[in-house]
């Protein structure tokens, strides 16, 4: 009967302390939180109850089970070491997540409205660098479980001396992997892309959605995601709208009959600028800059505060000015032109009076023509 009370007893008893315990933490943790609302460390570190809690029972019955198991004493003991390593460095990521997140949402509370564009270098650093921890922790966290076995503990000094031709091995193997990690670093800390950027990239318009250590996300107009990898951003031209400053001056062309008016379409112009609440008011210029034998063509220059902004623009100004031409002007609009040709005036102002073929002289080559 004790055999089988003792282990009852201890693991719900270590159970039962890890649940109490977990719930007191909780509870001072929401205490802090609701006395201190400019700062999420609290709530943020609340997520890492269930490893906490995790971690407090795997230490109690660690202490307690030789007693319990003495005749499982090695299987339960390298388990439990186990399950608490993983546990802690779950934890530790845990924790590392809620300080960085708290130190970027105090920065961007005070940088948003001053320099947006830094705020999202900062966030893309932050969420390399916290992939770097977590891949750091998790690297160490296995090592030590591999460490608990005896097998991997006498391993380990041959495993050390041929480190540097494995090295060298897995370096010439994964030449890309590692050309991508370093080119992650890159973009992480050279500012040449952040999350939320508007990019043009082998022809796409899209704005960057996620960066990793070793791939890039940009979600498209269409919201379709192109994966490409960090390399590509390093070794090949790009367009970064957002780069500096993310206002944009883009353009509309129109094809239109010589007759069109211009100053008529100046004044529409500015019209539906003002009805639009995408322009940002800065500028805007209605000029002809070419012309062919049937039409010329008229560039509308509009502002707007950023990408997205100023493609709305466009297509108002675009539709808005067809439209009126349409009800206002159609003689404006492109056509074929099938009437006669304006006759040359004469010295006196008077037009030439057209002549019949019968009026017309006679010419033969090598004589001379009588006028009658």
């Amino acid at each position: 009967m004790e055999t089988i009370l003792r282990p009852l007893i201890v693991v719900g008893g270590s159970v039962l302390l890890t649940v109490v315990i977990g719930w007191a933490t909780d509870l001072l943790l929401r205490k802090a939180d609701g006395r201190h609302p400019e700062t999420p460390l609290w709530g943020l570190l609340r997520r890492a109850r269930v490893p906490y809690q995790i971690v407090l029972c795997a230490a109690l019955l660690r202490g307690s089970y030789v007693e319990v198991f003495p005749d499982h004493r090695t299987g339960v003991g390298r388990t439990l070491t186990l399950v608490l390593i993983g546990s802690a460095a779950w934890l530790v990521i845990r924790i590392a997540a809620a300080v960085v997140e708290t130190s970027y949402s105090r920065y961007a509370h005070a940088h948003a409205e001053r320099d947006p564009a830094r705020v999202r270098r900062v966030r893309t650093q932050v969420s390399l660098i916290m992939r770097v921890v977590s891949a750091v922790v998790g690297v160490v966290a296995v090592s030590s479980m591999l460490l608990t076995f005896p097998a991997m503990r006498a391993a380990g000094a041959s495993l050390l001396a041929s480190a540097g031709i494995i090295g060298i091995v897995a370096g010439v193997a994964a030449q890309s992997t590692l050309g991508n990690l370093f080119a992650g670093f890159q973009i992480a800390f050279g500012d040449m892309v952040r999350m939320g950027d508007t990019v043009v990239v082998d022809g796409e318009w899209g704005t960057v959605e996620e960066i990793t250590l070793t791939y890039l996300t940009v979600r498209t107009w269409d919201e379709r995601r192109i994966t490409m990898p960090v390399s590509y951003f390093t070794s090949k031209p790009f367009e970064n709208w957002s780069r500096g400053t993310p206002q944009m001056t883009g353009t509309v062309f129109w094809h239109l009959d010589h007759s069109a008016p211009l100053e008529e379409m100046r004044e529409r112009l500015r019209d539906l600028l003002r009805e639009c609440p995408a322009w940002d008011g800065r500028a805007y210029n209605l000029t002809v800059t070419d012309t062919t034998p049937n039409t010329m063509e008229v560039r509308a220059l509009v502002t707007a505060k950023d990408a997205d902004d100023i493609w709305t623009v466009r297509v108002t100004v675009r539709e808005g000015m067809i439209r009126f031409l349409s009800d206002q002007h159609p003689y404006a609009l492109p056509r074929v032109n099938t009437a006669d040709a304006a006759p040359r005036p004469r010295r006196d102002g008077l037009p030439h009076a057209r002549r019949s073929p019968e009026a017309e002289p006679r010419r033969f080559p090598g004589r001379p023509t009588k006028t009658l």
